[in-house]
Protein backbone atom coordinates (compact mmCIF):
# COMPACT_ATOMS: atom_id res chain seq x y z
CA UNK A 1 0.00 0.00 0.00
CA UNK A 2 1.66 3.23 -1.19
CA UNK A 3 1.47 6.29 0.67
CA UNK A 4 -1.61 8.19 -0.74
CA UNK A 5 -3.50 4.86 0.13
CA UNK A 6 -2.28 4.69 3.86
CA UNK A 7 -3.49 8.15 4.32
CA UNK A 8 -6.82 7.50 2.83
CA UNK A 9 -6.95 4.89 5.09
CA UNK A 10 -6.20 6.20 7.86
CA UNK A 11 -8.38 9.26 7.08
CA UNK A 12 -11.88 6.92 6.64
CA UNK A 13 -10.98 5.34 9.87
CA UNK A 14 -10.84 8.53 12.06
CA UNK A 15 -12.87 10.13 14.19
CA UNK A 16 -10.99 13.56 14.84
CA UNK A 17 -8.75 14.62 11.98
CA UNK A 18 -6.82 17.98 12.01
CA UNK A 19 -4.66 19.91 9.49
CA UNK A 20 -1.26 21.78 11.13
CA UNK A 21 -0.26 24.05 7.57
CA UNK A 22 3.11 25.78 6.93
CA UNK A 23 3.87 27.95 4.14
CA UNK A 24 4.34 25.25 1.89
CA UNK A 25 0.81 24.96 1.29
CA UNK A 26 0.91 28.76 -0.09
CA UNK A 27 3.69 28.57 -1.78
CA UNK A 28 1.64 27.27 -4.67
CA UNK A 29 -0.35 30.35 -4.41
CA UNK A 30 2.99 32.97 -4.79
CA UNK A 31 3.23 33.46 -1.08
CA UNK A 32 6.92 34.02 -0.41
CA UNK A 33 7.95 31.75 2.38
CA UNK A 34 10.04 33.43 5.18
CA UNK A 35 13.32 31.39 4.89
CA UNK A 36 14.67 29.56 2.94
CA UNK A 37 14.70 30.01 -1.30
CA UNK A 38 13.03 33.08 -2.25
CA UNK A 39 12.30 33.76 1.57
CA UNK A 40 10.96 37.33 2.35
CA UNK A 41 14.33 36.83 4.78
CA UNK A 42 16.45 36.85 1.70
CA UNK A 43 15.40 40.48 0.74
CA UNK A 44 14.61 42.03 3.48
CA UNK A 45 16.18 42.05 7.23
CA UNK A 46 14.47 40.53 10.13
CA UNK A 47 14.45 43.59 12.03
CA UNK A 48 11.77 44.98 9.94
CA UNK A 49 9.53 42.50 11.52
CA UNK A 50 10.82 43.09 15.01
CA UNK A 51 8.12 45.16 16.86
CA UNK A 52 10.17 47.46 18.91
CA UNK A 53 11.09 48.58 15.05
CA UNK A 54 8.38 49.01 13.98
CA UNK A 55 6.65 51.14 16.69
CA UNK A 56 10.06 53.50 16.41
CA UNK A 57 10.30 53.34 11.88
CA UNK A 58 6.69 53.12 11.62
CA UNK A 59 6.99 54.17 7.66
CA UNK A 60 10.00 52.10 6.73
CA UNK A 61 8.17 49.05 7.98
CA UNK A 62 4.85 49.98 6.19
CA UNK A 63 6.78 50.91 2.68
CA UNK A 64 8.33 46.89 3.48
CA UNK A 65 5.27 45.68 4.08
CA UNK A 66 3.44 47.14 0.76
CA UNK A 67 6.24 45.61 -1.25
CA UNK A 68 7.16 42.61 -0.35
CA UNK A 69 4.03 41.60 1.68
CA UNK A 70 0.34 43.06 0.75
CA UNK A 71 0.97 43.07 -2.82
CA UNK A 72 1.46 39.40 -3.22
CA UNK A 73 -1.21 38.23 -0.41
CA UNK A 74 -4.13 40.37 -2.62
CA UNK A 75 -3.01 39.00 -5.36
CA UNK A 76 -3.22 35.21 -3.95
CA UNK A 77 -5.81 33.05 -4.27
CA UNK A 78 -6.17 29.72 -2.69
CA UNK A 79 -4.94 26.56 -4.69
CA UNK A 80 -6.51 23.07 -4.30
CA UNK A 81 -5.28 22.37 -1.39
CA UNK A 82 -6.37 24.62 0.44
CA UNK A 83 -9.55 23.94 -1.31
CA UNK A 84 -9.39 20.23 -0.65
CA UNK A 85 -9.04 21.16 3.18
CA UNK A 86 -12.58 23.40 3.57
CA UNK A 87 -14.31 20.40 1.28
CA UNK A 88 -12.62 17.96 4.07
CA UNK A 89 -13.76 20.06 6.69
CA UNK A 90 -17.53 20.77 4.90
CA UNK A 91 -18.27 16.94 5.19
CA UNK A 92 -16.85 16.22 9.04
CA UNK A 93 -13.69 14.54 8.36
CA UNK A 94 -11.30 17.68 9.00
CA UNK A 95 -12.78 18.79 12.32
CA UNK A 96 -10.08 21.92 12.18
CA UNK A 97 -7.11 23.51 11.05
CA UNK A 98 -4.26 24.74 12.70
CA UNK A 99 -1.79 27.29 10.86
CA UNK A 100 1.50 29.28 11.29
CA UNK A 101 0.63 31.17 8.10
CA UNK A 102 -0.79 34.90 7.99
CA UNK A 103 -2.21 34.54 4.13
CA UNK A 104 -6.00 34.55 4.39
CA UNK A 105 -5.98 31.62 2.07
CA UNK A 106 -7.75 29.35 4.31
CA UNK A 107 -10.71 31.45 5.10
CA UNK A 108 -10.82 32.27 1.26
CA UNK A 109 -10.99 28.72 0.20
CA UNK A 110 -13.75 28.25 2.44
CA UNK A 111 -12.59 26.96 5.86
CA UNK A 112 -14.57 27.85 9.00
CA UNK A 113 -12.72 26.22 11.80
CA UNK A 114 -8.83 27.74 11.91
CA UNK A 115 -6.48 28.62 14.71
CA UNK A 116 -3.86 30.99 13.16
CA UNK A 117 -0.36 30.50 15.57
CA UNK A 118 0.84 33.64 13.96
CA UNK A 119 -2.17 36.27 13.42
CA UNK A 120 -3.67 37.25 10.31
CA UNK A 121 -2.26 39.81 7.74
CA UNK A 122 -5.90 40.76 6.44
CA UNK A 123 -6.15 42.62 9.47
CA UNK A 124 -4.87 45.98 11.15
CA UNK A 125 -5.11 46.01 15.19
CA UNK A 126 -5.08 49.68 17.21
CA UNK A 127 -2.07 49.29 19.21
CA UNK A 128 -3.65 51.30 21.88
CA UNK A 129 -7.35 50.44 21.82
CA UNK A 130 -7.12 47.02 20.47
CA UNK A 131 -10.06 48.41 17.63
CA UNK A 132 -10.08 45.64 14.60
CA UNK A 133 -9.80 46.98 10.88
CA UNK A 134 -9.97 45.22 7.39
CA UNK A 135 -6.60 45.66 5.91
CA UNK A 136 -8.37 46.72 2.10
CA UNK A 137 -10.21 49.56 3.27
CA UNK A 138 -7.17 51.23 3.55
CA UNK A 139 -4.35 53.08 1.34
CA UNK A 140 -1.56 51.48 3.06
CA UNK A 141 1.24 54.19 1.12
CA UNK A 142 1.01 55.73 4.83
CA UNK A 143 0.97 53.94 7.61
CA UNK A 144 -2.66 53.65 9.10
CA UNK A 145 -4.08 55.47 11.59
CA UNK A 146 -6.74 54.47 13.97
CA UNK A 147 -9.87 55.97 12.89
CA UNK A 148 -11.06 55.96 17.09
CA UNK A 149 -8.54 57.27 18.76
CA UNK A 150 -5.95 58.55 16.15
CA UNK A 151 -3.07 55.79 17.34
CA UNK A 152 -0.97 53.81 15.13
CA UNK A 153 -2.37 50.61 13.89
CA UNK A 154 -0.20 47.70 13.23
CA UNK A 155 -0.79 44.69 10.75
CA UNK A 156 -2.77 41.73 13.18
CA UNK A 157 0.18 39.12 12.80
CA UNK A 158 2.45 37.90 15.10
CA UNK A 159 5.81 40.49 15.06
CA UNK A 160 8.99 39.32 16.78
CA UNK A 161 9.11 40.08 20.49
CA UNK A 162 5.09 39.74 20.44
CA UNK A 163 3.20 36.54 22.19
CA UNK A 164 1.23 34.35 20.16
CA UNK A 165 -2.73 34.50 20.21
CA UNK A 166 -3.75 33.23 23.34
CA UNK A 167 -7.45 32.07 22.68
CA UNK A 168 -5.49 30.17 18.77
CA UNK A 169 -2.82 28.57 20.92
CA UNK A 170 -4.95 27.56 23.42
CA UNK A 171 -7.42 25.74 21.26
CA UNK A 172 -4.52 24.51 19.33
CA UNK A 173 -3.54 22.70 21.95
CA UNK A 174 -6.93 21.27 22.77
CA UNK A 175 -7.25 19.82 19.55
CA UNK A 176 -3.86 18.78 19.18
CA UNK A 177 -4.87 16.36 22.30
CA UNK A 178 -7.50 15.12 21.02
CA UNK A 179 -7.01 14.36 17.31
CA UNK A 180 -6.25 10.79 16.36
CA UNK A 181 -5.14 11.72 13.14
CA UNK A 182 -2.91 15.21 12.42
CA UNK A 183 -1.90 16.03 8.58
CA UNK A 184 0.92 18.59 8.58
CA UNK A 185 1.01 20.26 5.16
CA UNK A 186 4.11 22.31 3.87
CA UNK A 187 5.64 22.81 8.05
CA UNK A 188 9.77 22.84 7.97
CA UNK A 189 9.23 22.22 12.02
CA UNK A 190 11.61 24.72 12.94
CA UNK A 191 9.31 27.81 13.95
CA UNK A 192 8.56 27.29 17.52
CA UNK A 193 6.22 27.43 19.73
CA UNK A 194 4.21 26.58 16.74
CA UNK A 195 6.57 23.71 15.68
CA UNK A 196 6.00 22.19 19.34
CA UNK A 197 2.37 21.60 18.27
CA UNK A 198 2.06 18.30 16.30
CA UNK A 199 4.55 17.02 18.99
CA UNK A 200 1.27 17.26 21.02
CA UNK A 201 -0.62 15.36 19.17
CA UNK A 202 2.15 12.58 18.73
CA UNK A 203 2.22 12.17 22.31
CA UNK A 204 -2.01 11.37 22.06
CA UNK A 205 -0.71 8.65 19.68
CA UNK A 206 -2.51 10.42 16.88
CA UNK A 207 -1.38 9.04 13.38
CA UNK A 208 1.11 12.01 11.96
CA UNK A 209 0.60 12.08 8.40
CA UNK A 210 3.39 14.71 6.68
CA UNK A 211 3.00 16.28 3.26
CA UNK A 212 6.33 18.09 2.45
CA UNK A 213 8.31 18.04 -1.01
CA UNK A 214 11.84 17.53 0.96
CA UNK A 215 12.26 16.16 4.72
CA UNK A 216 11.10 18.18 7.68
CA UNK A 217 12.18 18.46 10.93
CA UNK A 218 9.34 16.82 12.11
CA UNK A 219 9.94 13.53 9.19
CA UNK A 220 12.39 11.08 11.36
CA UNK A 221 10.81 12.30 14.80
CA UNK A 222 7.40 11.80 14.76
CA UNK A 223 6.03 11.22 11.37
CA UNK A 224 4.00 7.92 10.43
CA UNK A 225 3.11 8.66 6.66
CA UNK A 226 5.16 10.79 4.52
CA UNK A 227 4.70 12.04 1.25
CA UNK A 228 7.30 13.53 -0.51
CA UNK A 229 4.98 16.11 -3.08
CA UNK A 230 4.05 19.30 -2.80
CA UNK A 231 0.72 20.51 -1.01
CA UNK A 232 -1.42 20.67 -4.38
CA UNK A 233 -0.57 17.25 -5.76
CA UNK A 234 -0.24 15.47 -2.53
CA UNK A 235 -3.93 16.84 -1.58
CA UNK A 236 -5.07 16.09 -5.60
CA UNK A 237 -4.35 12.90 -5.04
CA UNK A 238 -5.78 12.08 -1.35
CA UNK A 239 -8.79 13.74 -1.88
CA UNK A 240 -9.32 11.84 -6.02
CA UNK A 241 -8.65 8.60 -3.88
CA UNK A 242 -10.67 9.57 -1.23
CA UNK A 243 -14.19 10.04 -3.30
CA UNK A 244 -13.63 7.41 -5.37
CA UNK A 245 -13.29 4.55 -2.38
CA UNK A 246 -16.96 6.13 -0.81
Amino acid sequence: MGYIEKTVAALKKSKYAIAFTGAGISAESGISPFRGENGIWNKYKEQLFEINYFTEHTQDSWSMLCDGFYEAMFKAKPNEAHTALASFEKEGLIKAIITQNIDDLHEKAGSKIIYSLHGNASKLRCIKDGSNYYVKFFDLKTAPRCKICNSMLKPDFVFFGEMLPEYDMHMSLKVSLKCDVMIVIGSTGTVYPAASIPYYAKRNNATIIEVNPTPSAFTNEITDIFIPMKAVEAMQNIRTLFYQQR
